[in-house]
């Protein structure tokens, strides 16, 4: 996680320093100070505007340690989508409120909230009905789990009923924890959550479909390969095999691919993470893989996308190797527990 925190003040400079130290095992956090306030481990800036529209989409959160006011007119040009935009958080100078102002739920400022008021012995400022309800939350328990929300409106519909004190139906084939209280397994409930892969089931009558995002596409390429052609062959690949690609979290190759402009590209772009692995993990890999004499000849293993995608997943092949046009990949799905207890953070 990425996180990024932004002072104006003396004292902003100096609580953004105490924050960085408490949460260096949480995320990755880089200060940015205004430039008559900043010092040797912060990256001077001299428009709060401009640095927001700089690192706006490259950071997971951003926490302002200011007034409300100039962090929401900051950020206000670049607000997009509860979807995408990341977690914003308002720190008042004292550090006695932490206030969650943008993508509380799936972009995890609600969380983040709480955990840096416990670290500063402050108080967490959550405005969202769910939260002070103490209610289930179908956004932040999709963040938390890693499934898609299928349905903006749909979530916005079961985030109300619970809200209005409405029991909310589950279903699901995968395997769960303890129900909370608010949802039943019952199928004749108004509104309800389904988590499956299939978007046109629809067990009540407002059904909020959670997909998971759980599976791992391994790659193999030719050097020098375009990033159209990772895309073209994952793109085909998928499609013949009926899985939507927005499904993929991780890619995964061989080591001496982890360069590989092309691979690297298609990650950048589709904001997942790449895994690799030694010709020795691979071929250690449990399963039953394609076998090529070539391949091993040339890089040790007998199988990258195959063999990677099953050591990177934990799981089993749901696409087997398809290669063209100097590409070959395969996918294997990540197994599922469902568990409503699990923070974002």
């Amino acid at each position: 996680m990425k996180a990024a925190v932004i002072s104006l003040t003396e004292n902003g400079r100096v609580l953004s320093a105490e924050i960085k130290k408490s949460f260096s095992d949480l995320a990755d956090v880089q200060r940015y100070c205004f430039a008559t306030h900043t010092d040797g481990d912060a990256a001077e800036f001299g428009s709060v505007s401009s640095l927001v529209g700089d690192i706006f989409r490259k950071m997971d959160a951003l926490i302002f340690v200011c007034a409300c006011g100039i962090a929401v007119r900051a950020i206000a040009p670049f607000i997009r989508s509860k979807t995408t935009d990341p977690a914003v958080i308002v720190i008042d100078e004292k550090g006695r409120f932490v206030i969650p102002v943008l993508s509380g739920h799936i972009g995890g400022a609600n969380r983040f909230a709480e955990i840096i008021a416990g670290k500063l012995g402050a108080v967490a400022a959550v405005t969202t009905a769910t939260d002070t309800g103490k209610l289930f939350s179908p956004d932040c328990f999709a963040s938390a789990n890693g499934l898609l929300i299928t349905d903006m409106t749909a979530a916005k519909d079961v985030a109300a009923a619970l809200v209005d004190g409405e029991k909310c139906g589950f279903y699901t084939e995968y395997s769960h924890s303890e129900l909370p209280d608010e949802l039943t397994e019952n199928n004749q409930t108004r509104t309800g959550v389904a988590v499956c892969t299939d978007e046109s089931l629809r067990p009540f009558p407002v059904t909020l479909t959670l997909v998971p995002k759980n599976i791992v596409v391994g790659i193999g390429c030719k050097r020098r390969t375009s990033v159209e052609a990772i895309e073209n062959a994952i793109n085909c690949a998928f499609s013949e095999a009926g899985l939507d690609t927005a499904r993929i979290c991780t890619a995964a190759t061989i080591n001496i691919k982890a360069d590989e402009q092309c691979i690297n590209e298609f990650c950048h772009f589709h904001s997942i993470p790449l895994r690799t692995y030694t010709a020795d993990e691979l071929m250690k890999a449990e399963g039953e893989f394609e076998s090529s004499s070539f391949v091993l000849e040339t890089v040790g293993a007998d199988n990258i996308c195959e063999r990677s995608a099953v050591l990177c997943s934990g799981g089993q092949l749901v696409i087997r190797k398809k290669s063209g046009g100097g590409v070959a990949v395969a996918a294997a799905e990540i197994p599922i527990y469902l568990d409503f207890e699990r923070k974002i953070l």
